[in-house]
């Protein structure tokens, strides 16, 4: 098995943050039309990043991880139940399994951190990609950034 052309690493830098934005800025506010006040909040400061990059240092996607008492409103109280947000791959990095690893390493940095599970607000065109992850849709469907979105839920 080769090594992918990408590292998916915890963004621990200021450098590898803004790397993370500007992914996000790409897909969500560039791709989606998802306005820039609504994309980037006050749980930016407090969440764990990670962030996947090409060999060459070009950040390929993105994702974080809420958990503790800033993930609680999001998972109906829930102190051991963390919340996988912002997850966002470039599009010239879609069908590499970037968002597999993304998706991987939120759950690792969860258990690392003593959680039982992880919740997610999937767009619905992303269910399937999360139901092959083991992700379980409940709830209601709603708006989200006038997007379609779905609850999902994994134990770890």
């Amino acid at each position: 098995m080769s090594v992918p052309p990408y590292a998916v690493r915890v963004a621990e830098d200021p450098a590898d943050r803004e790397a993370c934005f500007a992914v996000r800025k790409e897909v969500f506010v560039g791709e989606q039309g998802v306005p820039e006040d609504l994309e980037y909040d006050a749980y930016d400061a407090v969440a764990v990043h990670v962030l996947a990059v090409r060999e060459d240092g070009v950040p390929l996607g993105t994702g974080r991880l809420l958990f503790g008492e800033v993930a609680a409103a999001k998972v109906g109280g829930d102190l051991s139940v963390g919340s996988l947000g912002r997850l966002a791959v470039a599009e010239e990095a879609r069908g590499l399994g970037v968002g597999v690893a993304l998706v991987r390493a939120i759950e690792e940095a969860a258990r690392v951190r003593g959680l039982a599970a992880v919740d997610l607000h999937a767009q619905t065109h992303a269910l399937g990609f999360y139901e092959r992850l083991g992700y379980e849709a409940y709830g209601p469907e709603y708006l989200e950034a006038d997007i379609p979105h779905r609850a999902m839920r994994r134990a770890l």
